[in-house]
């Protein structure tokens, strides 16, 4: 009984401390992107900056975020309603959305060499370079995203999550919506600040 007890008590303590956790990591994401866009302000008004049209592909890759974070919700939803079935095919279609985001940024970045944006070189501008960074970074960000949705999705389709034990897709969600708000942020600054 002492041994139950005790393995509940670690459960309940890990419970708690995962999300103030994720909230230490994703302000630390925050201040890495604040860096990189204060550095790319900075570069800017260096001079020698490209000024070029972002490829439509991050256009794209923009709805296919948003459409997740959607998803994502439903299936947040799902689970709080006691509903697994919604919450797998909530977080399946998330996946397949974040893959499809995945590949329009590289279809963008293809876009980019199309029209002679490189990311270093001798044909390379610092304003390209810097895109390539902040993009990149952004996408192995949320590579760690999708490894957490195929985690999610993998305990979901074992029944691991109910009501009452949702806590492992509230962190998921939690930092899908934060990397959906993060590129919104991003795709803005670089639309806005050229």
């Amino acid at each position: 009984m002492e041994v139950a007890d005790f393995s509940s008590e670690l459960k309940s303590a890990r419970a708690k401390a995962a999300k103030p956790i994720l909230w230490i990591g994703i302000v630390t994401i925050i201040m890495l992107f604040a860096g990189l866009t204060s550095a790319y302000i900075v570069r800017q008004a260096e001079g020698n900056w490209l000024q070029f049209q972002l490829p439509i592909q991050f256009y794209i890759s923009t709805a296919f975020i948003l459409l997740s974070s959607a998803t994502m919700l439903w299936a947040q939803n799902g689970i709080k309603a006691g509903n697994e079935s919604v919450l797998q095919r909530g977080l399946l279609i998330t996946l397949l959305l974040g893959i499809g985001f995945t590949w329009s940024q590289f279809s963008a970045w293809d876009a980019l060499v199309d029209s002679g944006i490189f990311f270093a070189g001798a044909r390379s501008n610092a304003a390209g370079s810097y895109l390539y960074v902040i993009s990149g970074v952004h996408l192995a960000h949320l590579a760690g995203g999708l490894l957490a949705i195929l985690f999610t999705f993998i305990k979901a389709y074992r029944g691991k999550y109910s009501q009452t034990n949702r806590v492992g897709v509230e962190l998921t969600a939690t930092y899908w919506h934060f990397l959906d708000i993060l590129w919104i942020y991003l795709l803005l600054f670089l639309l806005f600040i050229r």
